[in-house]
């Protein structure tokens, strides 16, 4: 009796429909895992490494879903109509799932944005630091932290959001940014050499990267429908009721706003004050007017 049973246990079909998937899905992930481990970690490149470890877990779970069909598919076609009665309630209970994964191929294959991009969504700034099927994960900045700077939290954010709101890339075909600094000078300084030396130390902090932003503002305007843009240094200023303001216009890259401008404050300091009061920085000032005098009488 019981060597009856353990064989009809065995022979089962189910039981071994089972044991396949189990063998089956182990093999199919032991050979992923081997690949990533011995091939895909020895790619240089991070952004190629990282694509090309998600794209084989991609590729795992297709070829699991696949066995899970090929090894029920004598068992599907009377679960037809119950899948697809359950199906639409399923679909409108996970709605948001849906969404954030088509969110996700929304995201691979129409060039929202890629990991190690600078991004806002959703009201958060940061660098992308992984694209899941559901969620990206930003390393974010700001908030407390003044600048571009990191301030150590992570932030998922449900991919859904793409359709939702807008994305903001800094640093997709363009990763330069337009960035300005403000010089109030006061009335009666030399304002032609103010403007020149605005302009050398704008030319020698930034203007490397004059060319080199020209060239991609160029490739832009050959893939999408942009005027010309000036990336070299600029000087403008405006009279006010104060002083004369003057506003230096320069390109720099998304990762080095802070850095940049303080390289710029630190020279512009420096040159202003070797002018020897040729030149003189202006503050705001405030008159404090004093009380009118009162006669009192006192009557006794």
């Amino acid at each position: 009796m019981m060597e009856n049973q353990i064989r009809e246990f065995l022979f089962n079909p189910t039981i071994g429909k089972i044991a396949t998937i189990i063998i089956g899905v182990a093999i199919i992930w032991l050979v992923i895992k081997a690949l990533q481990k011995n091939l895909f970690s020895k790619i240089g490149d991070i952004d190629n490494r990282y694509r090309a470890k998600k794209l084989s877990s991609f590729f795992g779970y297709i070829l699991t879903i696949i066995l899970l069909i090929i090894v029920f598919s004598d068992k599907l076609a009377g679960l037809t109509v119950a899948l697809g009665v359950a199906g639409a309630g399923i679909a409108f209970a996970l709605q948001e799932v849906i969404a954030s994964f088509a969110g996700w191929l929304a995201i691979l294959f129409g060039g929202f944005y890629k990991t190690g991009d600078r991004v806002q969504l959703g009201g958060v700034k940061g660098d992308v630091m992984d694209i899941g099927v559901l969620r990206t994960t930003i390393m974010e900045t700001g908030q407390w932290v003044d600048g571009d700077l990191y301030n150590g939290r992570i932030v998922l954010i449900a991919n859904s959001y793409v359709f939702k709101e807008p994305v903001f890339n800094y640093s997709g075909d363009f990763p330069f940014l337009w960035d300005e600094i403000k010089i109030p000078i006061q009335y009666g300084s030399n304002y032609e050499k103010t403007k020149i030396i605005l302009q050398k130390i704008g030319a020698e902090v930034a203007g490397d990267l004059t060319q080199i932003s020209k060239d991609k503002w160029t490739k832009m305007q050959n893939k999408y429908l942009l005027e010309d843009a000036q990336t070299e240094p600029m000087v403008s200023l405006i009279a006010n009721d104060n002083w004369v303001e003057f506003t230096l216009r320069y390109v720099v890259s998304y990762k080095k706003r802070r850095a940049t401008k303080t390289e710029l404050f630190t020279k512009i300091l420096q040159e202003i004050e070797a002018t020897n009061g040729e030149i003189k920085f202006a503050s705001a000032t405030f008159e404090l007017v004093g009380a009118p005098d009162f006669i009192v009488n006192v009557r006794k």
